[in-house]
């Protein structure tokens, strides 16, 4: 990322070598912090409420009472997109409980530090292009999803130890990723979700996804994705699967908020890929987006 791209620290526009936070910080010291991963197509922040609403529930979780409202969280969003003169871009938002005394405890007054950043990407939509060149090629992993009794789920926190791990385990001698993302399962051998990704699969023209019961995020893109699928009048089962389930699919694909719908090539070495059901899933989702953010 070039010195000339500015990011928003705490109220303030600042360049990317210029922008920090304080060693004392907690999202620092022990990932206490919220965040919200965002698509930004024509201007227009995709699924703004939906994110907002997560934020929220990551924060409740957290017991992180930042005090900030959604329409300030959205002026700084918007003021960092002008700055960048972007239309089409990532962004991320991370609300931390600031700094405090260095003890694991949180104090309940709190300075939240407030960051945004941002990259620019392709535009999306119906005449966009996908981030992403190929198709996935997907590995299982040993490292397990937490459980959520342990922690939450739902809440996307600093903490991401655990998928950290999960690609770890991709590195081959070399060192390098020896596939684009890992397949993890829960703590009963039930496939969950990749390291940052939802999974789906289709088999028998019936759509399945892991269910949120268990350690899985719930997505934006995969809510979205939910919906389309209903709208089509496809059949979508949420449940738990094994792996073998999954190998033997007609199709299969993962979903998060930068890649959209990314098929799924090969899960450990087995053949997957793509098919009629995730090219209209695709063609929908890039319609919505076409809709909510580049008609007039």
């Amino acid at each position: 990322m070039s010195d000339d791209v500015l990011y928003h620290v705490d109220g303030d526009l600042v360049p990317a070598s210029e922008a920090t936070v304080s060693v004392d910080d907690r999202g620092f010291r022990y990932g206490d912090a919220a965040f919200e991963t965002m698509r930004v197509y024509g201007g227009t922040v995709f699924a703004w409420g939906a994110h907002m609403e997560r934020l929220e529930r990551t924060c409740d979780a957290l017991s992180l009472a930042h005090g900030l409202a959604a329409n300030d969280l959205r002026g700084r969003i918007d003021e960092t997109l002008a700055a960048n003169d972007l239309e089409d871009a990532y962004v991320r938002l991370s609300i931390t409980r600031g700094v405090q005394p260095g003890k694991l405890t949180p104090q309940p007054d709190i300075d939240p530090t407030v960051v945004i950043y941002v990259k620019p990407l392709p535009r999306g939509g119906v005449d966009g292009d996908s981030v992403w060149d190929d198709p996935a090629t997907v590995r299982t992993v040993d490292t397990r999803r937490i459980p959520a009794d342990a922690i939450p789920a739902a809440a996307k926190t600093h903490n991401y130890l655990n998928g950290i791990l999960a690609r770890a385990e991709l590195r081959d001698e070399d060192g390098q990723p020896s596939a684009d993302e890992a397949l993890m399962f829960d703590c009963e051998d039930h496939v969950a979700e990749g390291a940052t990704s939802n999974l789906w699969f289709v088999r028998d023209g019936v759509v399945h996804t892991p269910t949120t019961d268990g350690p899985v995020l719930p997505g934006i893109t995969r809510a979205i994705v939910l919906e389309l699928a209903a709208e089509a009048g496809l059949s979508v089962r949420e449940g738990r699967y094994d792996l073998e389930t999954v190998l033997t699919a007609d199709e299969a694909f993962l979903t998060n908020r930068t890649w959209e719908l990314r098929p799924i090539e090969t899960l450990d070495g087995h053949k997957l890929g793509g098919g009629p059901v995730t090219e209209r899933l695709s063609r929908a989702y890039d319609e919505r987006v076409e809709r909510a953010c580049y008609q007039e």
